[in-house]
């Protein structure tokens, strides 16, 4: 049997059993899978002790050794969360909240090379999501010799609440950001292990959308990620501006009124309640990012203006139509009369302004500027502020986007591309989301975007081979990557829109 063993090996037919690969963590030696590309992907892998117990609500903690082959083959549970997003469809076997795992596809491992990597945050508003998703796969991105990996972190009541008892039993004198801090520690076991998977730890870059991109902006932020990273990608979202963290002290507020309905007198009490009962209680009740004096010490706004963040590359941007006209207008018709007097209620004081900023003197126009002014307001000035910020404070290079590829979706009315509708372009996922019938324009935007990040994951810099040159943001002259399948540049034409955004921004 022993004879036949080797001879297999010597001709390549080992056995599928024989052919897992493994590799030794810094806790225990991992089994994988080696996937019908040749791609190696290591699923549930943990990166921290369950948050359970004691250790709910706290910072988390170094993951305990194993013996023996742990398999990596299936993903670990998603954070605890409700349905809220219809787009999301999960591979994970249901929601736990013992949660703390990262996912991990590499190329195999060739000699001694050192690959860049990619670290993936999730999006779905700190409420929602989940490592596991369609288009967040990281075997696209493993083919073009990029290291991928997904994480999960805590989110809602169980990744967010602050609460004065939280505070005044950590060591940092700090509670909430506890999914934050999931993230940093999934970054910190990243630089310990990359390296057994073919990575470079010293070649990281992080990315994310909508919570995902707000969450690397705030890993950018935060003075514990030093070293940790050397690029960032946000895609629609910043902890800047209208979506800045509020302060510990309100969040703490928000804590001691949510135990108080939940009936629990002490910290104590919320911990003995289960997981499933906390998640229904806080149904009604939004827990988000704080500055928590910890993690996040001041207002994102200070630490950039001091060029106090991360000094990396950042590649960053937003979708054509985040939201569409209906974010400002309701359920009216985008008519001109319509459009100037929702603006009249919303900005009373304002309005002659924010009319000249969002110019419109037809229906279609009215359109238009409605779906942008609604746009601006949800996220995409959010993510403006820190391209501006980190292109006059950092020393590296700034790479400015719109994505306006529309996918082929017959029941959408916006006039552009939706919010997230860029991740699966961006990661390569096209064949695996079957909900569109994607079209050769989308398959050639997906190409074009999908090798730009690759590039910049590469070498901070997203111009390569073939592609339209995309030149980096310079104080007064930002221009902007309009990401399709016609790919082009053109001059900045929102620069009144997001000045005003700021002036109003700053009398709040």
């Amino acid at each position: 049997m022993k004879n036949i063993f080797f001879f297999l090996l010597m001709i390549g037919m080992v056995p599928a059993f024989a052919q897992n690969p493994q590799v030794k963590t810094a806790n225990g030696l991992l089994e994988g899978v080696t996937e019908a590309s040749g791609i190696r992907s290591y699923k549930g892998i943990p990166f921290a002790q369950p948050p359970v117990g004691d250790l709910r609500w706290k910072a988390p903690q170094a993951p305990k050794n194993w013996t023996g082959a742990r398999k990596a083959d299936k993903f670990g549970p998603q954070a605890m969360q409700r349905f809220i997003f219809s787009d999301m469809v999960f591979r994970s076997d249901g929601k736990s909240e013992d949660c703390l795992y990262l996912n991990l596809w590499t190329p195999a491992k060739k000699g001694n090379e050192k690959l860049p990597v990619l670290v993936y945050f999730y999006g779905g508003g700190f409420m929602a999501g989940d490592g596991s998703e369609l288009r967040y796969d990281g075997e696209s991105m493993a083919k073009k010799g990029i290291v991928s990996i997904t994480v999960n972190y805590r989110l809602g009541v169980f990744g967010f609440m602050a609460h004065p008892e939280l505070t005044a039993e950590s060591p940092n004198h700090a509670s909430g950001n506890y999914g934050l801090l999931d993230q940093h520690a999934a970054l910190e076991w990243v630089k310990k292990n990359i390296a057994a998977f073919g990575g470079d730890p010293s070649k990281v870059t992080i990315a994310g959308e909508s919570a995902g991109s707000m969450s690397v902006s705030a890993q950018m932020a935060s003075p514990l990620s030093k070293g940790l990273f050397n690029g960032a990608i946000c895609q629609s979202g910043a902890i800047l501006g209208n979506l800045s963290p509020m302060p510990r002290e309100q969040a703490e507020q928000t804590g001691v009124k949510f135990a108080t309905t939940a009936g629990a007198n002490t910290l104590a009490d919320l911990r003995k309640l289960s997981a499933d009962k906390l998640l229904e209680l806080s149904a009604n009740t939004r827990f988000a990012h704080i500055i928590d004096g910890y993690f996040l010490t001041e207002k994102p706004e200070a630490t950039f203006a001091a060029g106090k963040q991360m000094n990396v590359p950042l590649l960053a941007g937003w979708t054509s139509a985040e939201v569409g006209y209906q974010g400002l207008l309701g359920n009216h018709p985008p008519t001109l009369f319509i459009f100037k007097d929702a603006v009249q209620t919303l900005y009373p004081g304002n309005a002659d302004k924010i009319l000249d900023a969002y110019p419109a003197t037809s229906d279609n126009e009215a359109k238009l500027a409605a779906t942008q002014l609604a746009s601006d307001r949800f996220i995409a000035y959010s993510t403006w502020k820190i391209i501006d910020m980190h292109s006059k404070s950092s020393k590296m290079n700034v790479y400015r986007y719109l994505f306006s590829q529309k996918r082929p979706d017959t029941t959408q009315v916006l006039i552009g591309a939706p919010h997230a509708s860029d991740i699966e372009y961006s990661l390569g996922n096209l064949p695996l989301i079957k909900a569109f019938k994607w079209t050769p324009g989308d398959y050639k935007a997906s190409q074009i975007t999908q090798d730009y990040f690759a590039n910049f994951i590469k070498t901070g810099n997203p111009n390569g081979k073939g592609l339209p040159v995309w030149n980096e943001v310079k104080s007064g002259k930002p221009p902007i990557q309009v990401l399709s399948a016609e790919t082009i540049a053109k001059p900045d034409d929102t620069a009144k829109r997001y000045a005003l955004m700021d002036e109003l921004n700053t009398k709040k």
